[in-house]
């Protein structure tokens, strides 16, 4: 079964996709380029990851701070 623009689109969106990479994506799409596609993909999965590994830098700071408080 093939996946809809549609529903491409709203993964997408829902992976926290701008508009850019949304239009890059389909763009590739129609181009029938899967390779720049996964490429496209896996950075933004990186990007997410950063943004996760940051978060988590600040909530153990924040641990330590609980911890050294109490």
């Amino acid at each position: 079964m093939d996946i809809t623009e549609e529903m491409l689109i709203t993964n997408l969106k829902d992976a926290g996709c701008d508009d850019t990479t949304i239009a890059t994506f389909l763009q590739y799409r129609q181009m029938n380029d899967q390779a720049k596609q996964m490429d496209l993909l896996k950075k933004h999965r990186n990007s997410l990851l950063d943004k996760i590994h940051e978060d988590q830098k600040a909530i153990d700071c924040l641990d330590y701070l609980f911890y050294r408080i109490k």
